[in-house]
């Protein structure tokens, strides 16, 4: 029985499979499981999307704004570059294959905007991230809307 908790897997409200286009994916975040110091993928303050897979691991697609773009600088812009990508199943090497161990889902994106459950734990990562100026103005950001 103690087998069981070194398993791990995603939330139960974590969407399942590749959405289509206009398709809901999730919003997540690194939990403190997760070595951004060290990774040599998801940076501080990236925006990451994804869901879930067959085998319990998540399949993420992140952006980290790392050439400096003035259309990338909010965070919330970063995730829909990431979603854009994903849903269009783009080639890209900002995508990963992951323990869901490593990242909580936040909050849900989609063709219409973001709406976040855990708007506090999206200011940590970005706080953590000394990125507090990218941050969402509400917990729910229409696209198209300021």
């Amino acid at each position: 029985m103690s087998e069981l908790k070194d398993l791990s897997t995603y939330s139960k409200d974590t969407p399942v499979g590749l959405p289509g286009v206009g398709g809901r994916a999730g919003l997540f975040v690194p939990t403190e499981l997760f070595d951004v110091a060290n990774s040599s993928t998801i940076r501080h303050g990236a925006g990451i999307v994804g869901f879930g897979n067959p085998d319990g691991s998540l399949t993420i697609y992140f952006e980290a704004n790392r050439f400096d773009e003035s259309s990338l600088h909010k965070w919330e812009n970063k995730a829909r570059k990431a979603y854009d990508r994903m849903v269009m199943v783009a080639p890209t090497v900002s995508k990963a294959k992951i323990d869901a161990k490593f990242l909580e889902l936040v909050g849900y994106i989609d063709g219409a905007g973001i709406t976040l459950k855990e708007p506090a734990r999206v200011n940590e990562w970005l706080a953590q991230s000394n990125a507090m100026d990218t941050a969402p103005e509400a917990a729910v950001v229409l696209w198209g809307r300021k």
